[in-house]
């Protein structure tokens, strides 16, 4: 068959239409697949940052709130507590943090930015119970050295109020300690994965 007669330019035309055509299609029918790809509004609301105002907190106090489905404690740490952190050390697996997580902000030995106010999540890191806040200093169940900090009753785990495990206890490591900064002297933001700055 000849070629003759043809004319290129229609057929030139014809096929970048065709191609243009084909390339808008595609993309109409990319777009809701790669949209049901998208977390809901729901999930993305679960794994949002969550503010905390501290101004209200006693010393001694406990808040909780909830980040990305886990519980995160919000101690607001006396001075006697901190005096008794330095004392427990030889009694830690990890007292200085090496093996756990939590923003380089929090390595310290109060593990936190400031160190009257502890942020952790509140998982235990043996098989994710929720420990419970014991602050009270020997009491009958849990002996004479017991200084106060979060014990998990499900296999017997203890913290201390930097949430450092103990050693002998099932826990491997230290609570985590979520990404946090302060946003003013009274309020943090959990969870905000910004660089963590010191108020």
């Amino acid at each position: 068959m000849s070629n003759e007669g043809v004319d290129k330019s229609k057929r030139q035309f014809l096929t970048s239409a065709l191609t243009v055509v084909g390339t808008v299609g595609a993309g109409y029918l990319a777009v809701p697949f790669l949209a049901q790809m998208q977390p809901s509004t729901k999930a993305m609301a679960a794994g949002a940052p969550v503010t905390v105002d501290i101004s209200k907190m006693e010393p001694g106090q406990l808040l909780r709130v909830e980040w990305r489905g886990k519980p995160v404690w919000v101690l607001n740490r006396t001075p006697t507590v901190l005096e008794t952190l330095a004392k427990l050390d030889s009694q830690l697996s990890d007292p200085y943090s090496n093996e756990s997580l939590q923003p380089t902000s929090s390595k310290n030995p109060a593990r936190s930015i400031k160190p009257e106010i502890f942020v952790a999540i509140g998982l235990c890191t043996h098989l994710g119970c929720s420990p419970t806040f014991r602050p009270e200093i020997a009491p009958h169940d849990l002996g004479e050295k017991w200084q106060g900090g979060f014990f998990c009753p499900c296999h017997g785990s203890w913290f201390d109020l930097a949430g450092r495990v103990y050693q002998g206890v099932p826990a491997p490591t230290n609570l985590e300690i979520p990404p946090y900064r302060y946003v003013t002297e009274t309020q943090i933001i959990i969870g905000d994965e910004t660089v963590e700055t010191q108020a």
